[in-house]
């Protein structure tokens, strides 16, 4: 997955985030599980920016 496409998921991710959270709550167990799943996608993204920079 290239890094253009993770930021699309990322933004997407984040607008989904706000929406539950405004609806349900910011400790609301929907927004915990789409918030995890936000952080995993911005630890793909960190690791993939990283990763280039430390290759040898």
């Amino acid at each position: 997955m290239g890094k253009e496409q993770l930021l699309i998921q990322i933004e997407t991710k984040r607008a989904e985030l706000i929406e539950i959270a405004m609806k349900h709550g910011f400790s609301s167990t929907l927004a915990i599980i789409c918030s995890q799943e936000l952080d995993e996608l911005l630890n793909k993204f960190n690791h993939s920016s990283t990763k280039k920079n430390y290759s040898y």
